[in-house]
């Protein structure tokens, strides 16, 4: 598996643009996904200068296999400084690693903590797990 970083400072990828991008999560996220423009949203806040973040793309022979998003959360300490926001991988290629390989790269590429939300019934929940992330905390949310 190949690695290809985007932010604000690689700029957005030819091949690889933002709607190419939001299409592939929104199209592997399945149930757990949103619509194309809040993708789409989370891809510009990783790209604005005064936010950031990093998208990283897995690739096997130049095709995307994976995508994982992390966007700054401009904190530190108390609230970790990157939040997961995406990961998915192309539906027929599950089962091979590439999940793992995903998240060790986002891992290894974000700069301090990483938080992440998973619904108890998601399959990634061991994959997380495995790689070390902890349930610290309830996440509630009052919905305005």
């Amino acid at each position: 598996m190949e690695f290809k970083i985007i932010n604000t400072e690689t700029g957005e990828d030819k091949i690889y643009s933002h709607k190419t991008i939001a299409q592939f999560l929104f199209t592997h996220l399945e149930q757990y996904g949103d619509k194309i423009e809040d993708i789409l949203k989370c891809i510009d806040y990783v790209m604005n200068p005064s936010k950031g973040g990093n998208i990283i793309i897995g690739l096997e022979n130049d095709i995307i296999v994976g995508v994982v998003i992390l966007n700054n959360t401009g904190m530190k300490g108390f609230i970790p400084e990157n939040i997961l926001v995406y990961i998915a991988v192309d539906n027929s290629q599950r089962g091979k690693g590439f999940g793992k390989k995903l998240m060790q790269k986002a891992i290894d590429t974000a700069e301090g903590n990483i938080a992440l939300h998973v619904e108890p019934d998601n399959p990634a929940k061991g994959l997380y797990e495995s790689l070390g992330f902890t349930n610290k905390y309830l996440e509630m949310r009052l919905t305005k």
